[in-house]
């Protein structure tokens, strides 16, 4: 059963992990900026139409299995990296030359129920599918 408290606790703590298992994750706090996003590199990296990301500060992250941090590979040059196990290829984290946390892909957690992970924007939606309807802009995108 997920049960999430209805208030996000400063403190509160989530997990998360690979496909595989061989990362873990601890996330601390509320999510930050909650969104989808159908930039072609998202799209293509993660299969499909979106990818669902929230972030947390660099301190609120806890590597915890034994495979360690993600691998990174760089989507767009100079200014984003995209976090992935290197065994099983989840897709897990994001680092933005613009963004001060580090984005977590929320299909990682293993409960994604909270509502602080309900998306408040869409990025780049002239990208988007035009079967799926848009995430309205709850919050300003910083981004597309």
């Amino acid at each position: 059963m997920n049960a999430t408290p209805a208030v996000v606790e400063a403190d509160q703590e989530r997990t998360g992990g690979c496909l595989c298992g061989k990362i873990r994750f601890t996330v601390r706090g509320k999510a930050v900026y909650p969104h989808l996003c159908s930039c072609e590199h998202c799209q293509k990296l993660g299969g499909a139409p979106v990818m669902w990301w929230a972030g947390w500060p660099t301190d609120a992250i806890t590597w915890t299995g034994e495979g360690g941090e993600p691998t990174y590979f760089t989507t767009f040059k100079d200014e984003a990296q995209r976090g992935f196990c290197p065994d099983c290829g989840a897709r897990i984290s994001a680092i933005d030359s613009d963004i001060p946390e580090l984005g977590i892909n929320v299909t990682a957690l293993d409960d994604t129920s909270s509502p602080d992970l309900v998306p408040v924007n869409q990025s780049f939606k002239d990208n988007a599918v035009p079967w799926l309807p848009v995430v309205a802009d709850a919050q300003h995108s910083p981004v597309g």
